[in-house]
């Protein structure tokens, strides 16, 4: 049974964390003992109804404020796929959590709150959704009933949305009308609208055909730990673990150690301990390499005839998550999985309108937005463009102070930039 990584994204109160419990509760995901305490928590609801929202809303202030604050998962499974969920916040001062949560999604659940139509969260969380690679998009335009179920009013929306996807270049979007509080065409076709004819958001779900994009890109393992017990009974071994990224190794295969840039082969393939002839991403394993090399933590093996960039140059389209703007000439930390260099920022190409999405010339990046900067390493970086490996394209900076994360960014191609 395959699994369905998906983010739900949206305005403030339109309804995602309902839209979650609705999908849990009608697909019969919930068990007793939560449903006792959703049962008890919502006893307080003047109109005796279940809170659906509170299976998704944890915290204890957001269950005060009515919001999502941070980035939920939840977990359930139909006969036929399992479902990994992502509720992500609503207010646009945490589009940075929406970003954690994207990074991973096969798909994305954008809704838009029918009285209201397409509004500026949707076109940041739509953006996001572009930039992160999300390879579907459902527009789920929910509260129908509260407009009589409107068919005039869902395709309306779905018209402006339309011209917004064409922008941002998105391909892959079902349109679906819905109504979480009342359950309308989330687990059940609604009886309040025979004008649609199309999937429920849960049919939709289980039969959505996903890439399996890990296994498809060029091969991609990145060491996590070097492996020597140097006991007598392992006196030779030494092995490099880490994750498959991306694609696949076969044993024989010649391969690159980069940044170093030596040439050897895989000469054994270890997965739980036990040697096989093949391994696929994402699988954690064990290589072994024909030749001693001296390799650390954060090196980059691959297959000689599917080579990354390495550059120290980088340009880079980045979130930025921190309160303090971001300059030229400031010092961050690059962390891409278990790499870190330390990397300076040469300029700031432009910022993106969230609105237009036109390129806006800045000299600074704020809380929340969105652009592309050029940065130099001190280190050279293994990466491919994020467009083409995903897996391989991505990274967070970090305050080397405080390290905290402070940006997201996908990278681009490497890029000529001036010395020093």
């Amino acid at each position: 049974m395959n699994i369905l990584k998906f983010i739900t994204a949206g305005s403030v109160d339109d309804g995602k964390s309902t839209l979650i419990g609705r999908l849990l509760y009608d697909s019969n995901a919930v068990s007793h003992d939560i449903l006792e305490t959703l049962e008890r928590q919502s006893r307080n609801k003047a109109d005796g109804e279940l809170d659906l929202s509170l299976l998704t809303d944890g915290l204890r202030a957001e269950r005060e404020q009515g919001i999502t604050i941070d980035v939920a998962y939840k977990y359930f499974s139909t006969t036929r796929r399992k479902f990994i969920i992502a509720d992500a916040p609503g207010h646009v001062q945490y589009t940075r959590n929406m970003v954690t949560g994207a990074s991973n999604a096969d798909l994305a659940i954008i809704l838009v709150d029918a009285r209201q139509g397409v509004v500026e969260q949707t076109h940041r969380h739509s953006l996001v959704a572009s930039l992160m690679g999300i390879p579907q998009i459902v527009l789920a335009v929910n509260k129908l009933d509260l407009l009589d179920y409107s068919e005039e009013h869902f395709y309306k929306i779905a018209a402006a949305y339309q011209e917004l996807a064409e922008k941002l270049k998105l391909r892959n979007i079902t349109f679906i009308p819905i109504s979480a509080l009342a359950g309308d065409n989330v687990v059940q076709p609604s009886a309040n609208m025979p004008w649609y004819l199309g999937p429920t958001l849960l049919e939709h779900l289980e039969t959505v055909e996903i890439e399996p994009e890990a296994a498809s890109d060029a091969p991609r393992f990145q060491v996590q730990y070097v492996i020597r017990p140097k006991s007598n009974e392992w006196h030779d071994y030494r092995g490099y673990a880490g994750s498959l990224r991306s694609g696949s190794f076969r044993r024989g295969d010649r391969v690159l150690v980069l940044p170093a840039g030596i040439e050897t082969e895989i000469v054994a393939i270890e997965v739980n301990q036990v040697q096989v002839e093949e391994a696929f991403a994402p699988q954690p394993l064990v290589l072994h390499l024909a030749h001693d090399i001296d390799i650390s933590r954060g090196d980059t093996i691959a297959r000689f005839d599917a080579q990354p960039i390495v550059s120290r140059d980088l340009e880079a389209t980045l979130c930025w998550m921190n309160e303090r703007p971001l300059r030229p000439g400031d010092r961050l930390l690059l962390r891409q999985h278990a790499a870190t260099v330390k990397a300076i920022v040469k300029s700031i190409e432009y910022r993106i309108d969230v609105h237009t999405f036109e390129h806006l010339s800045d000299d600074k990046l704020e809380l929340n937005d969105i652009g592309l900067v050029r940065l130099k390493t001190a280190q050279p970086l293994v990466f491919d463009a994020y467009k083409q490996n995903r897996h391989s394209g991505g990274f967070i900076l970090v305050n080397e102070n405080t390290y905290d994360t402070v940006a997201a960014g996908m990278l681009e191609e490497a890029t000529e930039l001036e010395p020093g």
